[in-house]
């Protein structure tokens, strides 16, 4: 029995579980039953399926002798894992509740479709890090930044339903259930700075290493994070200053993410090079 609950098999379990949730979600939604109630089923169901995710990525971690990050399937089930993870503390902390539905259909979203591509989940070097807790916890910190940018992508896209509404006087069904414009620049404001200040970290811990050895780190993976934080950077600057805000913010937002996102790419193809110095950045 045991050997059938492998990494895969938990991770489809979570999946499944943020799926139930995203549905029960829409269920309340569309009864227009937005209660206490509904909202602990809702949560109830993320909390399973954040549980279950971190065990398999658990499962995961002990089989390649590390930080589970060694290709795609692994850096969006991590991205996965780290949106959820903040859903639970900035939904809380700013009592956003439609934000549960949008982050189940996010994170069911991406977790089945890294699931359904078995190309994704390419054989990963074991000790990918080589043993440097420095590296791994650069590239921990990275792909968090990027979860940070996922949900801020959620709060944008709901910004975004919430100008339109207000635009065209509907204010009804989905859009009764939104935060107010106010609310959600905020939300998008602190969580763009949080995702740009642990990219930051996580630039300077790698760039301390690549330092040392500057034949160990990758061109192509330092020029698209460097390229990734320079622009969610760029429009932290703007938005500081007052240029970029509003709906300009949220689709600027909703655009570097999909960016982002396909950024993954080449970040995960040279991770398959030649075995490199034990100072190999991630």
């Amino acid at each position: 029995m045991s050997a059938l609950l492998t990494d895969r098999t938990i991770l489809w379990l979570s999946a499944a579980m943020y799926l139930a949730g995203f549905a029960a979600g829409l269920i309340a939604l569309a009864l227009r039953r937005d209660t206490p109630a509904s909202r602990t089923i809702l949560n109830a169901l993320l909390a399973g399926g954040l549980i279950l995710q971190i065990s398999g990525l658990y499962l995961r971690g002990l089989s390649v002798g590390g930080c589970p990050l060694g290709n795609k399937f692994e850096l969006v089930q991590f991205v996965v894992w780290s949106a959820m993870v903040l859903y639970f503390v900035v939904g809380t902390a700013f009592r956003v509740s439609l934000l549960g539905l949008f982050t189940a259909g996010y994170a069911a979203s991406l977790a089945v479709i890294s699931l359904l591509v078995p190309e994704w989940d390419s054989p990963a070097r074991l000790k990918l890090f080589g043993d440097n807790p420095w590296i791994e916890l650069h590239a921990a910190l990275a792909v968090f930044s990027y979860g940070v940018f996922g949900l801020l992508a959620l709060t944008a896209a709901m910004h975004l339903l919430q100008n339109w509404s207000l635009k065209h006087k509907r204010l009804d069904g989905l859009f009764w259930f939104l935060p107010s414009i106010v609310q959600l620049d905020q939300i998008n404001f602190r969580l763009l700075g949080t995702g740009v200040a642990l990219l930051s970290i996580s630039l300077a811990v790698g760039a301390s290493w690549w330092l040392r050895d500057t034949a160990s780190a990758d061109p192509a993976k330092i020029t698209v994070t460097v390229g990734v934080w320079l622009a969610y950077g760029i429009a932290l600057l703007l938005r500081a200053l007052g240029r970029l805000v509003s709906a300009r913010l949220a689709w600027t937002c909703v655009a570097l993410f999909a960016a982002a996102l396909l950024s993954l790419g080449p970040v995960n193809q040279s991770r398959h090079g030649p075995p490199a110095s034990h100072l190999r950045l991630p």
